[in-house]
């Protein structure tokens, strides 16, 4: 039980509405709202990249000694016997 029982909330909201009233919860909840599109917003602003870098035209670039090697494997775990000297 203890306070997520849903009897003690409706109390709570009960109590909240009697003490601030319906409009200054009215124009809270619209506050909030915007806050939170605002801050949407600007996190969408922010992972969007203003101006793709510009490469310089370079012929050697695309030579394969120039480009950099992945070196693609899998580490695999060996279990080696136990030796008694």
């Amino acid at each position: 039980m203890g306070i997520f029982d849903w009897k003690h909330w409706i109390v709570i909201l009960i109590v909240v509405v009697l003490v601030f009233g319906t409009k200054k919860l009215k124009g809270l909840g619209t506050d909030v709202g915007e806050s939170i599109k605002g801050f949407r917003k600007a996190m969408n602003d922010e992972e969007k990249p203003a101006e793709p870098p510009v490469q310089p035209v370079n012929p050697q670039a695309n030579s394969p000694l120039n480009q950099p090697q992945t070196i693609d494997g899998q580490a695999q775990k060996v279990e080696e016997p136990i030796r008694k000297d």
